[in-house]
This record gives C-alpha cells, sequence and structure tokens, in this order.
C-alpha cells in the first residue's frame, strides 16, 4: 500500500466537487487500490476520515475509522467505514458547535456547528447499499468528510473564526473550554 500526498488548505482540488464513483467501476483493482491507500494514509496521519478530494482525487469516496486515535483519545470507537457517493440527511434541527481538526488543515483547531444525528446513505467498498445513523462524534465526521466531497472545508461552516487556533495554543488555551462543554 502506499501513503498519498494530503492537500492542504489552498490547493484547488479542495474547493471541487468529487464525483460520483460508477457503479461498475467500483470493484475494478485501481479503485480498491485506492481505497487501501487512503486508509493507509488516514492511519499514518492518524485520521478520523479521509476524503477523495484531500489526496487529490475528484471521486467520492471517503474513509472513516476511530480505534484507538492520539488524536481524538476520547472518542468513541467507529469501526472503518468505507463511503462510496454519500448522501447524508439530518435527523434533527439540533445543531452542536464542536472542535474540529483536519489533515488537509495541519495543526489547527476551530470550533464549528454541527448536526447532533445525521442518517448517512452510501455504497460500501463492495458496492453494498448500506445506511447508518449516527449521532454526536461520528456525526461530526460524517458531516466534515462529506463537506470535503462537496468543496466544503471547515473553516467554511466556523461562526466565530476567533476560535481559529494552532494546535499548541489551543492545547494551552481552549482544551479545558473543550472538556466544560463536553
Amino acid at each position: 500500500m502506499a501513503i498519498l500526498k494530503v492537500a492542504r488548505l489552498g490547493h484547488p482540488v479542495l474547493r471541487m466537487k468529487a464525483q460520483p464513483v460508477p457503479m461498475d467501476q467500483l470493484r475494478t483493482p485501481a479503485v480498491q487500490r485506492l481505497i487501501d491507500d487512503m486508509i493507509d494514509t488516514m492511519h499514518e496521519y492518524d485520521g478520523a476520515g479521509l476524503a477523495g478530494n484531500q489526496v487529490h482525487e475528484l471521486a467520492q469516496i471517503a474513509v472513516i475509522e476511530v480505534e484507538a486515535n492520539p488524536r481524538y483519545p476520547d472518542a468513541i470507537s467507529i469501526p472503518l467505514t468505507v463511503v462510496i457517493n454519500p448522501a447524508v440527511i439530518a435527523l434533527t434541527d439540533e445543531m452542536e458547535e464542536g472542535w474540529e481538526g483536519c489533515l488537509s488543515v495541519p495543526d489547527m483547531r476551530g470550533m464549528v456547528p454541527r448536526y447532533t444525528a445525521v442518517r448517512l446513505e452510501y455504497h460500501d467498498r463492495e458496492g453494498n447499499r448500506q445506511e447508518v445513523d449516527a449521532k454526536d462524534f461520528f456525526a461530526r465526521v460524517i458531516q466534515h468528510e462529506t463537506d470535503h466531497l462537496n468543496g466544503i472545508v471547515y473553516v467554511d461552516r466556523m461562526r466565530d473564526l476567533r476560535t481559529l487556533s494552532h494546535i499548541a495554543e489551543w492545547n494551552k488555551h481552549w482544551l479545558g473550554i473543550r472538556e466544560q462543554n463536553d
């Protein structure tokens, strides 16, 4: 497998909308290799998820997983989920502000409002139709990754850019605020 280059904020690919993956191409060696490489890349950089745009591929593919992740030590476990051609439906009007980071915006954090519960409809890597209802952190990760596939980066959703912080400063000045809100 290969570790792919992750696009950083400012690269035009992050602002482009990914295209649906044709179902007849999903099980080709090239697409399956891309999925495997995306998983390896997400693991290499301790990401909770990774979208096609982030690795310079305009394909509606995202991978999500949180298992003993040092970037998210208090997060619930999320099993490896390969998401192809997703649709996200809010299950509530309730939104919650929460801290987010991104492999494409390295060493930064910011407060982002997200729906607290969503339904994710997608195809898995075998082409099977799947549906999952997610809450809280899992719902946040789903929305973050599907935003990438639509050319949206988390900073676009921030209501107050004063919370945008370098990780070292976030650890010193904001971390306690996060814990008070958990």
